[in-house]
């Protein structure tokens, strides 16, 4: 269950409750009459079936609530109700399958700013990457890829072609062909400095690297794996099984890629460069491939749920 706190002037009141009354999933419905300060108004407050929640959102949203009052969301982790249950038994489909748009766009959103903490965690990360690159360490590597935070921004592209929204698009894109370029160019100042101090070595890099040189050697594999991360990725935001997006991240080279790049560019090795980069090209097209395909199908699945369920109400 979701709960929903509303604030809504007193002359708006009887319409939104009536919005909420009418969307099959909803229950506990309350009214506290004059109780908003700021805005001054009326608080409604109500829970609904995650199944839900994304068409009573959709109907407050056309209703302009967001403008003249404010509606807040919050997960409702146990309620103990017969109501509860038969709002849930009422919805159509089931809620670990549902999408809620609007909480995903605000995520999608957040998560894929170009901010100082998304240029350190991606550049720390990179930086690993390149520790495991020189010493040949899966377990530094796959560290990496846990830390890299680059999900965020081509989760919030796929959001951003799905739903056609122009702004959110060009702000991931910003923190992807931004942040990415400033971290290998920082990893590459480290590379020399490690290499000055006699921590890294040419010949290291060089040698033969069973253990991470897939990095640089992009493969029918390299999109495959890309583009099930990609679903597996999209799935666990939609379905708020965040746990997931560990395994999401280690699973693709895409810190690893532009950490190898980095590091074979501060040593003239173009070959690998190349290799990586193309490995780099590789993971983000096949997450963004997977991510937007799946959100249309979640939304075409729900698209038909819907309609279903108002065909059996009608």
């Amino acid at each position: 269950m979701l709960h929903l706190r509303m604030i809504t002037p007193a002359d708006r009141t009887d319409e939104v409750v009536a919005l909420v009354e009418r969307t099959v999933g909803t229950t506990h419905l309350a009214v506290l009459t004059g109780a908003a300060r700021s805005p001054q108004g009326d608080i409604v407050l109500c829970d609904v079936a995650r199944e839900a929640a994304d068409e009573l959102l959709e109907k407050l949203g056309a209703a302009g609530v967001p403008e003249w009052g404010a509606v807040s969301v919050d997960d409702v982790d146990l309620t103990l109700s017969r109501r509860a249950d038969i709002a849930e038994e009422e919805a159509p489909g089931e809620g670990a399958d549902a999408i809620v748009w609007e909480s995903l766009v605000g995520e999608t959103h957040e998560e894929s700013a170009l901010t100082v903490t998304f240029l350190a965690f991606l550049t720390v990360a990179t930086m690993l990457a390149a520790c495991g690159v020189i010493i040949d360490s899966a377990i530094l590597i796959v560290g990496a890829m846990a830390v890299g935070p680059e999900f965020g921004p081509l989760a919030g592209l796929c959001t951003a072609i799905v739903r056609r929204s122009p702004r959110l698009a060009w702000r991931s894109l910003a923190a992807l062909l931004i942040g990415f370029p400033v971290a290998m160019a920082l990893t590459g100042g480290f590379s020399l400095l490690m290499d000055w101090l006699g921590l890294f070595h040419e010949a290291k890099f060089l040698a033969p690297r069973p253990q991470t040189a897939f990095i640089w050697q992009p493969d029918a594999f390299s999109f495959i794996v890309a583009f099930l991360a990609g679903v597996a990725g999209i799935l666990s935001l939609t379905s708020a099984k965040s746990g997931a997006l560990i395994g999401v991240a280690i699973s693709v080279t895409t810190v690893p890629a532009a950490a190898n790049a980095a590091v074979a560019l501060s040593y003239g090795n173009w070959s690998e460069t190349r290799g990586s980069a193309v490995q780099l090209a590789l993971n983000l097209l096949g997450i963004v491939v997977a991510g937007t395909l799946t959100l249309l199908a979640q939304r075409l699945f729900w698209a038909r749920q819907r309609k279903e369920a108002a065909l059996q109400s009608a």
